[in-house]
């Protein structure tokens, strides 16, 4: 069920944002009188189609191929390759007969409505759900450095008080994508009354792709929040707001010493001193061997802050969030072509993706997916790759510039070009999914 909620929230924010990005190349065709000939979510490869309708001088149509979609204008160049149209004298509905720069504009519509949908995407999660955060003062136990950070010189029980000279307002600020993507990060710490700086390398980043824990958590005393059906916490009798203060005759007061002992009793049974409103209890609960017993907790420990957004105050929130966004990518790519980043890390396919989505249906999680999507997807097809967006933008201001289109002969063999390069990286990518799954 989970692969099925996966699959089909994937299928969902993707055919969302296909159509979107295809509507805004045809809306620009159809405002200068260019004729469309086909809009098609996902591709009719070799003609087969599961649904087609026509509505004027366009076919309408769903392919069985869920590789994204596409729009096929008049008198154009084309992943269609269509040559034989390309022989016959330009008529003046075509995309060859326009001014270049109503062409450009064509060419960039899909983008903008990509980069417009993730901005109204944030906008509306802004509007609809505020923005909640822990108040870093409020962190007064200090954090729980992962194995990483600990490599770096962070410790259990370090306050942060700035990151490259920046105050830390909010936590979470504290490990903005920004600061990850820079060439270097500096934080200052709290350390048993004493401040100090610890710097970290700009080949930071590689290493952080490779943490699968977070870089560093807010240390707190727990309480059990939510109980993992029918693991081994339900099965012991572990319940919804209890409090662990004892593993057999370990006491603790922070959740990541309660982590630290439960994995050295790992598939074993151990004893939990439970405090369960005015009484004490012991369960006899199982450990797996990693670690675990199946519970969430959470904390008192926190002061939250809610900011709520009316709702046009919400679009210059979306606005900024779709430029952090589009920003990190911009630095996250200058990283992969460093070598500071593998591309096998950095770039998910469909499987990855939808991982992402995760196995149960929340539409707070799907609509901020789909929004950084969009995002990528925008700045992916503005890229300068023949068979691209960009690759035809690209093409467009050299005509501009030297004042004479470039001839089809070239512009049919890059686009064969680009084609070739784009279904060597969708291999790669797939196969990169597959390798995930298979490891």
């Amino acid at each position: 069920m989970q692969t099925l909620i996966m699959t089909a929230q994937l299928i969902l924010g993707i055919s969302i944002l296909v159509i979107l990005h295809e509507f805004g190349h045809y809306l620009a065709a159809r405002a200068f009188g260019i004729k469309v000939e086909k809009f098609y979510l996902f591709f009719d490869a070799w003609g087969v189609k599961l649904l087609s309708f026509k509505v004027g001088d366009t076919e309408w149509g769903i392919g069985w191929l869920p590789l994204g979609g596409y729009v096929k204008i008049a008198g154009m160049i084309d992943e269609s390759m269509d040559k034989e149209a390309m022989k016959k004298a330009p008529e003046p509905w075509e995309f060859r007969s326009k001014p270049a720069w109503q062409r450009l504009i064509v060419m960039i519509g899909g983008v903008v409505v990509n980069i417009v949908t993730g901005i109204v995407i944030f906008a509306m999660m802004s509007y609809a759900y505020g923005e909640k955060y822990i108040k870093n003062e409020s962190v007064k136990n200090g954090i729980v450095p992962s194995e990483l950070a600990k490599e770096y010189g962070f410790q259990v029980g370090d306050k942060l008080i700035s990151v490259n000279g920046a105050n830390i307002a909010r936590f979470e600020d504290a490990l903005k994508i920004k600061h990850i993507l820079g060439e270097g990060v500096s934080y200052q710490v709290e350390r048993n009354g004493t401040q100090m700086e610890i710097a970290i390398p700009s080949d930071f980043v590689k290493k952080f792709g490779d943490e699968k824990k977070d870089f560093f958590l807010p240390r707190m005393s727990f309480f059990v929040n939510e109980i993992t059906p029918g693991y081994n916490a339900a099965k012991a009798g572990l319940l919804v707001g209890d409090v662990i203060t004892q593993v057999n005759d370990t006491a603790f007061k922070f959740f990541d010493e309660f982590q630290g002992i439960l994995k050295k009793f790992s598939n074993q049974e151990v004893v939990f001193h439970v405090i369960r409103g005015a009484e004490t209890v012991q369960l006899k609960v199982q450990v797996d061997e990693a670690g675990r017993v199946g519970f969430k907790p959470d904390s008192k420990d926190f002061e939250y802050e809610v900011v709520n957004y009316s709702f046009f105050g919400s679009f210059p929130a979306g606005y900024n969030k779709a430029v952090e966004t589009i920003d990190a990518q911009i630095k996250g790519w200058a990283k992969i072509f460093k070598g500071d980043i593998a591309v096998n890390k950095a770039v998910q396919g469909p499987i990855g993706i939808a991982k992402f989505y995760g196995g149960e249906w929340i539409w707070s999680r799907f609509w901020m997916l789909t929004a950084l999507i969009s995002l990528g997807l925008a700045f992916m097809n503005i890229l300068p790759i023949p068979a691209l967006d960009g690759g035809h933008v690209i093409f467009l201001l050299v005509e501009m510039v030297i004042g004479r289109p470039l001839s089809e002969k070239f512009l049919e063999t890059v686009q064969y070009i680009g084609m070739i390069l784009l279904l060597t990286l969708m291999v790669l990518i797939f196969g990169n999914d597959i390798w995930g799954l298979l490891k």
